[in-house]
């Protein structure tokens, strides 16, 4: 693979010399990812019958993997899965039991000294559970008692934007509908949840720049494009299955480019398990061609020298009597802002640039020149993107860099924000947002006969702000692990002990479920794998994956205990129990998830005769008005937005900027183990990753153990520096460890999302 840039070029071969850290030399997928599908159902199953739900794996009939967004094939295959879908199926459908037995033996004060992996590693919760302080053991509650003694408490706290209603994006449309309307019944819009982690830039850049806050493409779009920019995201780890999709376009002639600080080995070569010609031959197809490995936090920078050669290029053509390479029609007709985001491009320095984005004016024409040889483009970005200060302006850039070509509303071009959650996106679609507006409010009122509240309610940085201050007094979780995936651990940790109530819908054990308030419960719940029936009929629910297409899922394994519910059940249980005389049918929907999808379709046009269209296989596309060149902002256009590349006094005083990672064993908190294969660790996490000259400069060795210290003084510490290509002045470590290295005022301020992935550090000896 041909790199491009400074800081690639200059990067020695690794030679480790410690422990647990040695260079990954196969391709991503292949035997290497079979044999940890082995080995997951190996370690958490034992080969038991329950293995079979893997063929149930996204199929029309079957459930939906709960490990990523990546879409469906229009013709799923009989083996539509891939390595951490695997893992992710194992882990939850593993026999392990986290029983009452389970707690009766091991006190919480001993359960804290545990690790997470630990935690989540003893298995299935079984019964619902009720913290007892005098003897500092969860012991095993009726669910009755358990909704009573909630409803009791959510009734004592006086205020209800005192009570913070978080949801995950596991839980299904039905699930999180009915959550937004039992809060809203309740009298608060508060709704912190994963999106405010992941990709709330996207929600709030993209709508002001063309009108919607969801990607634009297709998955046909893949087959049509002619060049696929890979920027900030590790397809190998985190969508897996996308593999496939950047195969067949190299295969059949797309460029794909990558742009990231570190160079992720998914994007080098691949080998498609399910290809027995390359399995058996040990060939791999090369993905990215050339790599960009721009600086953390440079994004901004890089992107605005790229746009900068554009202008050049297109005035040296038209100067020379030939075609621009902008393709100025679409600008006039679709778009407003170009001319002041062209004099913000005539102004800035190259030095700038060069100096924020850590790459060359020669790398900005190179790709520059790439991106004019593609009629049709698409951008994927991660959270390589949006986790940052500046994370919505450079999801506003991005859409910039395809305006101007352009490369929105034609087949094989768009933008593409790949999502974690295997429904982050449907969540927010279904209402679980703190910012509601006021027609969807006034449908809920009509449709349900309620008054919604119109005061905007907190994310989750303002919800954890609240518990901190003691503004808040209330916590119910439904799926997540929210203290621990949040900056600032030591005093959230503390704050949520001051809690009247903290209420974790889970299906295992986690930190979080550990703060015990004045009332702590854990309510287990049914997994995406197991069948949930009602009166003897399964019930499917619905997702929405990264492309806006809505699909089925329906379990079939065996729930694992006859005490578990649902997520829709729990809600709609805990609403009849906490509004006894509502005339809402509660029970009617927890025992029919028809009637909660009819009530949808009330809310929303969008989801018009939803019972009927998700019988069809593959299920039905969500319209999205930017893809057909309609614009739903206030000037009905789409709209360039320009922004500084100044970035804050910390990162400017020689620090390095701190990139938080996920290992390839892990889904978000969950470690499935200690191994990060793609990336050469081994048994371990206590590792930073950092480039062979910094460590240099640093008077360091590999393998040497060094802290590192965060701008307000907040230290981690022993960790292993490990030489790693990736761009100088950028260092990388495990989430959640390296979280405390974050203050609750490190964010995003336009989307209030936590820079995991700029985080001002230098570092030192360990001491």
């Amino acid at each position: 693979m041909e790199n491009s840039g400074p800081n690639q070029n200059n990067t020695p071969p690794v030679e480790p010399h410690f422990k647990g850290y040695k260079p990954y030399t196969g391709p991503a997928g292949g035997w290497g990812a079979l044999a940890a599908v082995a080995h997951s159902i190996r370690d958490e199953m034992a080969l038991s019958p329950r293995t079979t739900a893997l063929f149930q794996m996204n199929q029309p009939d079957g459930f939906d993997c709960p490990g990523c967004a990546w879409p469906d094939p229009r013709h799923t295959s009989s083996f539509e899965f891939c390595e951490n879908g695997a893992k992710a199926m194992t882990w939850e459908a593993t026999p392990k039991r986290a029983a009452p037995e389970f707690f009766a033996q091991h006190p919480v004060s001993e359960l804290w000294s545990w690790s997470d992996h630990a935690l989540e590693d003893a298995g299935r919760l079984s019964q619902p559970l009720r913290y007892n302080h005098d003897t500092d053991h969860f012991e095993a509650v009726s669910w009755d008692e358990a909704l009573t003694g909630i409803a009791q408490s959510l009734r004592s706290i006086s205020d209800p934007n005192q009570v913070e209603f978080y949801t995950s994006g596991r839980t299904s449309n039905e699930a999180a509908f009915v959550y937004q309307l039992l809060a809203r019944a309740y009298g608060t819009n508060n709704f912190p949840d994963c999106s405010n982690m992941c990709h709330e830039p996207t929600s709030v850049g993209l709508p002001q720049s063309i009108g919607v806050g969801k990607g634009t493409v297709t998955l046909d779009d893949f087959d049509q494009a002619d060049a696929i920019f890979c920027i900030g995201h590790n397809p190998a780890t985190n969508h897996p299955r996308m593999l496939t999709a950047l195969r067949n376009a190299e295969l059949r002639g797309a460029k794909i480019i990558a742009v990231n600080p570190l160079i992720e080995h998914g994007l080098q070569r691949f080998t498609p398990p399910q290809d027995p010609v390359e399995m058996i031959t040990l060939e791999s197809t090369p993905l990215a061609s050339q790599y960009f490995q721009v600086k953390s936090g440079g994004d901004v920078a890089f992107v605005k020298g790229v746009m900068k050669v554009l202008l050049q290029m297109h005035q040296q053509a038209i100067t020379a009597g030939q075609p621009g390479v902008l393709d100025t029609d679409f600008i006039n007709e679709h778009t407003v802002g170009f001319d002041q985001l062209k004099a913000d491009l005539e102004a800035i320095s190259w030095d700038s640039l060069e100096k924020k984005s850590g790459l060359s004016q020669n790398d900005m024409q190179n790709f520059a020149h790439i991106y004019t040889q593609a009629n049709n483009a698409i951008i994927c970005y991660g959270m390589g993107i949006t986790q940052h200060r500046h994370g919505t302006e450079n999801v506003r850039h991005l859409v910039n860099l395809l305006l101007l070509r352009g490369n929105i509303g034609k087949p094989g071009a768009g933008i593409c924000p790949l999502r974690g959650h295997s429904n982050v996106q449907g969540d927010r679609t279904m209402g679980i947002t703190e910012i509601p507006t006021e027609a969807f409010l006034q449908k809920i009122d009509t449709a349900f006969g309620i008054q919604s509240p119109r005061q905007h309610g907190h994310n989750a940085i303002t919800s954890l702000k609240a518990i901190i201050e003691g503004r808040s007094q209330g916590f119910i979780g439904m799926g997540g692990n929210f203290a621990t995936a949040m900056p600032d651990q030591d005093r959230s940790y503390q704050a949520f002990k001051q809690l009247e109530l903290n209420v974790q819908i889970i299906t295992k054990l986690n930190r979080t479920a550990l703060l015990t308030a004045k009332n702590t419960y854990i309510l287990p719940t049914l997994g995406r794998t197991e069948a949930d029936i009602k009166n003897g009929v399964h019930q499917a629910i619905t997702v929405e994956d990264s492309m806006s297409m809505v699909h089925a899922s329906t379990g079939r394994l065996k729930p694992a205990s006859e005490h578990l519910r649902s997520e829709v059940s729990i809600v709609t249980d805990l609403a009849r129990t906490l509004f006894p005389d509502s005339p809402l049918d509660w029970e009617g929907m927890g025992s029919n998830y028809d009637l909660i999808r009819d009530k949808i379709a009330e809310v929303f046009a969008d989801f018009h005769d939803f019972n009927q269209r998700i019988q069809q296989p593959g299920g039905f596309h969500l319209p999205n008005a930017a893809a057909q060149r309609q614009w739903n902002t206030p000037s009905a256009k789409a709209q360039f937005v320009i922004s500084s590349i100044e970035e804050d006094d910390a990162i400017e005083n020689n620090y390095f900027v701190l990139n938080t990672v996920r290992s390839h064993d892990q889904y978000n908190t969950t470690v499935y183990g200690y191994n990060d294969r793609y990336r050469g660790v081994k048994g371990r996490r206590d590792i930073v990753f950092i480039h062979a000259d910094d460590l240099e400069q640093l008077g360091l060795q590999d393998g040497d153990k060094v802290d590192l210290v965060s701008y307000h003084g907040r230290v981690l510490a022993g960790l292993s520096a490990a030489v790693y290509p990736i761009a100088k002045g950028t260092i990388a470590a495990y989430f959640p460890e390296a979280n405390v290295l974050l203050s609750l005022d490190d964010y995003d301020h336009e989307s209030g999302i936590p820079s995991y992935k700029s985080i001002p550090v230098s570092i030192r000896p360990a001491q």
